[in-house]
């Protein structure tokens, strides 16, 4: 999907949504019972992707033994890599502050079938946390956000490895711009992340989030791609489930704060605050803990008031570039075996 045909999309949204039209997004808002799918502890499968690229898509700064803190695990949003997504923003403040990071590239510029980029991180949270012996701290923007959620709820072995799952305007309940775009032919990940999705209905089943994982979803009322994010039937919060929960709208923090879908996961100061309080604190992000100060900052640390702008306009046009995507089809790919009850 191109970004003008997409932001002529998310216009026709946002008109839908004030006429009311969006109301009914509610509905998969609400976890359905288990039903025809897996019990919450029902064993994951084997990996489909052979083990040589799943350990090529993973990239450290360093070593992984010994570290002093748990290590963190970054995933990149729709169309996005980790090096456009991560290199000017997250990972050099990251290593400024001495964190021990990973990227994990999900295929096709994580536009292709969800279901296999669930299988990428399963296999990065059983890689970092055998060789840090300590849990894994996961940061992800928009669907990097909430594809973790898809290899903790299927593969229930990862629920033990991971401390904190933080989301920057993740796609937890998908978005109406997708029901919109794909009426007609999207990538395979479109399809999935549409509101009404297959796909949606058996990431939220059972239960949303888990016990002894801490989760932090930071988003933005004006976000104009994970649509709607704001009121009570937003996209990203999470609510149900045994996990410890924030949801944190970043105009809680900074009333008037205004940060697109694109700044929250890449540039913007108050996002980034709330990650690292996240980080640094035992349980979920506490907007009480962050510094008023931080709504007057033009950038997040690690980005170059220099490049700022560049950088990110240059991340905007890469998202918007369908090369290297996932070839469009007609509806979103078939549940996999494993996702129902046996």
């Amino acid at each position: 999907m191109r970004l003008p045909r997409f932001r002529l999309l998310v216009l026709l949204v946002a008109a839908l949504l004030a006429a009311g039209v969006g109301s009914a997004s509610a509905t998969p808002h609400s976890a359905p019972g288990t039903g025809e799918f897996a019990p919450l502890d029902q064993r994951g499968p084997r990996l489909s992707v052979p083990t040589a690229q799943l350990d090529a898509a993973l990239r450290c700064n360093g070593s992984l033994r010994e570290p002093a803190a748990d290590p963190v695990l970054l995933v990149p949003g729709t169309t996005l890599t980790p090096e456009v997504n991560f290199d000017w923003n997250y990972l050099r403040a990251f290593d400024q502050d001495g964190r021990r990071w990973c990227t994990v590239t999900l295929p096709q510029d994580a536009t292709g079938d969800v279901q296999v980029a669930g299988e990428y991180v399963v296999h990065a949270l059983r890689t970092m946390s055998r060789a840090a012996h300590r849990d894994v701290d996961v940061v992800g923007f928009s669907q990097g956000g909430m594809v973790p959620r898809w290899a903790l709820r299927f593969w229930p072995d990862t629920r033990e490895l991971v401390d904190d799952l933080i989301g920057l305007s993740p796609s937890n309940h998908g978005t109406v711009a997708a029901d919109l775009a794909c009426q007609r032919p999207c990538n395979p990940s479109f399809h999935q992340q549409a509101s009404r999705s297959q796909f949606m209905r058996a990431l939220n089943s059972g239960a949303e989030t888990f016990a002894g994982i801490d989760y932090t979803v930071a988003y933005t009322s004006t976000d104009e791609v994970v649509v709607p994010n704001a009121g009570p039937a937003a996209s990203s919060p999470l609510r149900t489930g045994n996990g410890r929960i924030a949801n944190i709208a970043l105009q809680e923090v900074c009333p008037g704060h205004v940060a697109d879908h694109f700044q929250i996961g890449s540039s913007d100061a108050v996002g980034y605050a709330l990650v690292v309080d996240a980080l640094d604190h035992e349980g979920p992000a506490d907007r009480s803990r962050i510094d008023p100060l931080v709504c007057a900052q033009p950038f997040q640390p690690g980005v170059d008031p220099a490049t700022g702008l560049q950088d990110f306009a240059a991340m905007v046009a890469y998202a918007g570039n369908p090369e290297g995507n996932a070839p469009d089809q007609p509806a979103e790919p078939p549940l996999r075996p494993y996702v129902f009850r046996r």
